[in-house]
């Protein structure tokens, strides 16, 4: 017995426990997290230190090893007489292990660490901006689905009054004050009810599906999305990543005149050779022998036709492109703003005169009750005030979801 109390209460508590809720900014959250594109912040991330890692190798000692084996025309002899000195094998040999150590390149390696950074920083921050250019495809959909929502609402509550006043007119047709068939005509109106909720039903479940998808979450018929109440604030200034993403292009391409001033500059080495060949360093022995060397070495090129003053020319051009390209995108995201500043304007002014229809339709509403419930009317003419009121109060669901969509807009438009 209480195995089948504890069933029960599950079975009563599975649907609570499998709807769920979900807000505008959860669904940003997700995408930004959960969307195929989010996976190259990790691997940029990896990226970077394996090329950092690489440059800086530069730093440690080189090795070199060498070997080789000659058979010569020819070789060195002595033209004095009586001189015990053997004259050179033609075949020779020799293997030696060379170390280098840089000591001084005039900071090419940190100039280069520095521009790998920069670069690093650049490529995230344009995933960062692919990232945030899915908000707005987000409020489509997200919007979208609300309407869906608050039309459902509006549409079981027209339902429920149909239904109400069946009752009353077939109470109305047995008594005789209302006319014969006139609940057919109700009858009617409930069916094509009917047949606009499976269109809704079926536009609602093709939108929460693409949300799903985008941002990688499951989402069904279940689950209530929460109506956000959008603020927007007019006099703040434009934060978009994109202008974050020209001046770090910007910075780059600074970091890389910094490692072009310095390309030129003298590199010094220090080194140490040891080998095993015949002959050795010793020419005069004829025989297999070991040696080293030990010094170092100065490598400067004094004179480079003025091809890095032409690439930092070059890079400095890049850099006016660039403003050109930020300036660009100010003056077009103004427009933008500009034009969703007056759409907000024109929406709140048609809400406006929603509501004022919508008093005016509930007046000529409650008359045609009363006329009906008299036999003055027809269930036709009264269906149609009702089905006014019901279009009216939709145009106002749809006008106040247009509203917080042009807001979320607006506010993904300026960077907020």
């Amino acid at each position: 017995m209480k195995q089948l109390i504890i069933i029960f209460t599950i079975l009563i508590a599975l649907p609570g426990v499998a709807q769920q809720n979900i807000t505008l900014e959860e669904c940003y959250q997700l995408v930004h997290k959960n969307y195929p594109l989010a996976k190259q912040t990790e691997l940029l991330d990896a990226q970077n230190i394996l090329e950092k890692e690489v440059v800086s190798t530069s730093k440690l000692p080189q090795f070199n090893l060498d070997a080789y084996a000659t058979y010569q025309s020819d070789v060195i002899e002595f033209p004095i007489a009586n001189v015990n000195i053997e004259p050179l094998n033609k075949d020779q040999y020799r293997a030696t292990l060379s170390a280098n150590q840089l000591i001084y390149n005039g900071g090419v390696i940190d100039a280069s660490l520095d521009l790998k950074s920069a670069q690093y920083k650049t490529k995230q921050k344009q995933v960062e901006v692919n990232l945030y250019q899915l908000k707005q495809q987000i409020n489509q959909l997200y919007f979208s689905v609300l309407l869906a929502q608050e039309s459902e609402l509006l549409l079981t509550a027209k339902q429920t009054e149909l239904h109400a006043k069946l009752k009353e007119v077939k109470s109305g047709i047995k008594n005789g004050f209302v006319l014969p068939s006139s609940d057919k005509v109700l009858e009617a109106e409930l069916l094509k009810i009917s047949q606009q909720f499976q269109g809704l039903e079926s536009n609602k479940l093709m939108l929460i599906e693409s949300l799903s998808r985008l941002i990688n979450h499951p989402l069904d018929d279940s689950t209530k999305f929460e109506n956000p109440l959008v603020e927007t604030n007019l006099h703040t200034n434009l934060a978009r990543p994109e202008l974050e993403l020209f001046q770090l292009k910007k910075e780059e391409l600074t970091t890389s005149e910094n490692l072009l001033s310095k390309q030129n500059s003298p590199k010094l080495l220090g080194f140490v050779t040891g080998g095993y060949g015949n002959p050795g360093l010793n020419m005069l022995d004829n025989s297999f022998q070991t040696f080293y060397t030990v010094g170092v070495k100065l490598n400067w090129n004094v004179f480079d036709w003025n091809s890095v003053k032409k690439q930092q020319q070059s890079l400095k051009i890049n850099k006016a492109i660039i403003d050109t390209e930020t300036k660009t995108f100010e003056l077009k995201t103004n427009i933008e703003l500009n034009q969703q500043e007056k759409d907000i304007a024109k929406i709140e002014r048609f809400i406006t005169s929603d509501l004022e229809i919508i008093a005016l339709r509930k007046e000529v509403l409650q008359s045609a009750d009363s006329q009906l419930r008299n036999g003055v009317i027809t269930s036709s003419a009264y269906i149609t005030e009702l089905t006014n009121l019901y279009e009216d109060e939709n145009t106002l669901v749809k006008h106040r979801i247009q509203l917080q969509l042009a807001k979320a807009n607006y506010n993904i438009i300026k960077g907020h």
